[in-house]
Formats: structure tokens, C-alpha cells, sequence
């Protein structure tokens, strides 16, 4: 059977991110799966959780060091961490499989593990400080995945082998059509809904928002997801600004269904990478209108589909825009996510890895 070791950047959890989307549809892959340690004061996980029939989930003893901490108690944490890598591959009988990381700081394991292969899976732009380390992992893997082709030139003089392999969603989860409409929304049956599902903090750029909110009173914006004090100071004296707090993942399409539009916001400190993100493809299943603002200078992925905003009476300009559209452009955004949905994106990178020998 083939074998994989992952490295994850990310625990497991109920809403998949792009690595567990990817693994739990490589079929016939014995795949052994590390998460970090967890934080201080959080209980620590069962080791060894089947997550999947093929799929064994471990948490890491002791959190990995920080970039270009080179001190003696780093040292020890790696070693740590290392050893206890290979102790459960050998109880788990994984010899030589290949290598899956998902973050610069598994370059660290580079000379510690045995791997017939290396796989980094570059999903969104680092910070500088993790650039040597990254440097390094992209320069030794045998296939790079690139989740844009802005990160694919990025990372061009290190490695030939690079693929983008852009995010996908599982449109048949948010194409349903007859779902009920949560509680707290029916009292909006009538008014326009502006919908975006997300975590908002300090970093996300809440401008283009608050600029809309002031000068259409008419329509209702709802927030779907954590958000943190600060985030929600910003937002406060809009009463058609709505912080509905982070829902279980299956409900999320019960909230996107009776609304009009579908938005996303950027970081604020967020570089040009061109990553499109997997809620933007889950607004795609759902057919309906979708403006998200962008950085200038990077191409538009899905032009025909998508209203692209790059400031804040732009965003104003094109929510208007795209509430006033035919529902006859629903269909062509369903079909972009069916072609762009996990199992085609997973399908993709077996094939690719396949291709390299890795498999």
C-alpha cells in the first residue's frame, strides 16, 4: 500500500482546511498525519485518532522552534519531536513513505526522517522571517504545489517542479436548494442580504464594509464567524452590520441560501499572492452573486463570475452591480466549482505525484 507522512501546520478539525481536503481523498494511501503540539493550557488530544479508515492522526510533543531560533532548548524540542516521529512510524510500520509538509518550519525534519520523497504544499505567502527555511524546503522537494501562480514564480528559482494547484470546495454541500433559513434570519425575510463567512480580526480590512454599511442602510450585512473585541468595536453603531458568530460547518449553507450576495474582505496586511480562498469557491457552488476585494496588478480567476473591487466606493459600486444581475450567471458559477471541486483537485496532485515517481 502506498504511504504518506504529513506534516500539518494545523490541527484537525471539523472544518477541513486545504490539507485535510486533499489527504482524505488519496485513496489506497496508508496516510500518518502529525498536528502541532497543542497551546499551553489546552488538553492534549488522543493520540493516534483514526480520523479516516486510511488516515492516523498523532499531535507533536512539543511545539516546533521558531524561525531562526537556533538555541539549545530548540534544539531539544526538535530532537523531541523527532524521535517521537520515528518511534510511530516504526510502530506504524511506514517505511520510506513520502513526505507531505505544509508549513517552512517542517524543513526542519529535512535530515531528521527517513522519506523516499519530499512534497511541500505552498498554500498561501509566508512572512519573511520564514524565507531561508522555506527556501530550503521548496529547493529539496520533489514536487511543489503552489496554491496560485503568483506563489508559483515566487518560488520558480527554487525548484522546476512546481504545479499550481489552486483551492477547491465540495459543491454539492452548498448547491442544495430547499434549506431551511436559520431562526435569527427570518425576521430579514424581504431586505437585501450581504453575506461573508470568515473570521474577522484586527488584520481583516473591515473599510470597504463600514463604507457600504454607512451609505445603503437598505441592505443587511451578516458576518458569519469568530470575530475578535477589536473587530467588533469597528463595527459598532452600524445596525445593519450583523455578527452572527461562528456556526458548525454543515450549517454554513443554510446562512448563504436566503441571501442576495456573497462578499470577501482582505488582511490588511496581506501581500500579493493571488490565493483565492476556499470560501470563495463555496460562494461559487451556491450560484449566487459574488464581489470580493483584490489587490491590483494580479490576474482575476474567475472574470465572467466574480465582481472584482480594489477600494472602498469600488466594493459600493460593484455589490450594487451584482445585486441588480440576471440569476441566468448562477449556472456558469456552479459549474466553475464543479471543475474545481476537492476530488478534481486531489485527482490532480495524485496524478502529479504519480507522474514524478513519487508513487
Amino acid at each position: 500500500m502506498k504511504q504518506l507522512l504529513c506534516l500539518s501546520h494545523t490541527p484537525w478539525q471539523a472544518r477541513p482546511d486545504r490539507t485535510q481536503q486533499l489527504l482524505t481523498r488519496f485513496g489506497g494511501v496508508d496516510i500518518l498525519l502529525f498536528e502541532p503540539a497543542p497551546g499551553r493550557g489546552r488538553p492534549k488530544p488522543v493520540q493516534g485518532r483514526r480520523v479516516r479508515p486510511n488516515i492516523t492522526v498523532y499531535a507533536l510533543p512539543a511545539p516546533l522552534p521558531a524561525a531562526g531560533d537556533r538555541s539549545v532548548l530548540a534544539r531539544r524540542r526538535l530532537e523531541k519531536c523527532s524521535l517521537f516521529i520515528q518511534e510511530t512510524m516504526a510502530r506504524r510500520r511506514l517505511r520510506e513513505p513520502v513526505l507531505w509538509c505544509s508549513h517552512p518550519s517542517h524543513a526542519l525534519f529535512l535530515d531528521e526522517l527517513a522519506y523516499r520523497g519530499l512534497v511541500y504544499d505552498c498554500h498561501r505567502l509566508w512572512e519573511d522571517k520564514w524565507l531561508e527555511a522555506e527556501s530550503e524546503l521548496a529547493a529539496h522537494a520533489d514536487m511543489v504545489f503552489a496554491a496560485s501562480p503568483a506563489l508559483a514564480e515566487r518560488l520558480s528559482p527554487c525548484n522546476r517542479n512546481i504545479a499550481v494547484l489552486p483551492n477547491g470546495a465540495n459543491p454539492l454541500i452548498f448547491s442544495q436548494d430547499g434549506l431551511p433559513v436559520p431562526p435569527g434570519l427570518a425576521a430579514l425575510e424581504g431586505r437585501r442580504l450581504l453575506c461573508r463567512v470568515g473570521d474577522l480580526t484586527a488584520r481583516t480590512e473591515l473599510s470597504p464594509l463600514i463604507h457600504a454599511a454607512q451609505r445603503r442602510l437598505d441592505w443587511q450585512f451578516l458576518l458569519v464567524g469568530r470575530y475578535t473585541r477589536s473587530a467588533a468595536d469597528r463595527l459598532k453603531g452600524l445596525e445593519n452590520v450583523r455578527l452572527l458568530g461562528p456556526v458548525e460547518p454543515l450549517d454554513v449553507p443554510e446562512y448563504l441560501a436566503p441571501c442576495d450576495l456573497l462578499f470577501d474582505l482582505l488582511q490588511r496586511d496581506q501581500r500579493p499572492a493571488g490565493v483565492v480562498p476556499i470560501r470563495v469557491y463555496e460562494y461559487l457552488a451556491s450560484g449566487k452573486p459574488i464581489v470580493v476585494m483584490a489587490q491590483p496588478g494580479l490576474d482575476e480567476p474567475f472574470p465572467d463570475a466574480v465582481y472584482t473591487a480594489y477600494d472602498d466606493e469600488g466594493f459600493l459600486y460593484r455589490c450594487g452591480l451584482a445585486l441588480r444581475e440576471s440569476p441566468s450567471r448562477a449556472p456558469l458559477r456552479r459549474e466553475y466549482a464543479r471543475r474545481t471541486a476537492w476530488p478534481v483537485r486531489a485527482a490532480e496532485a495524485m496524478e502529479l505525484m504519480e507522474t514524478a515517481g513519487l508513487f
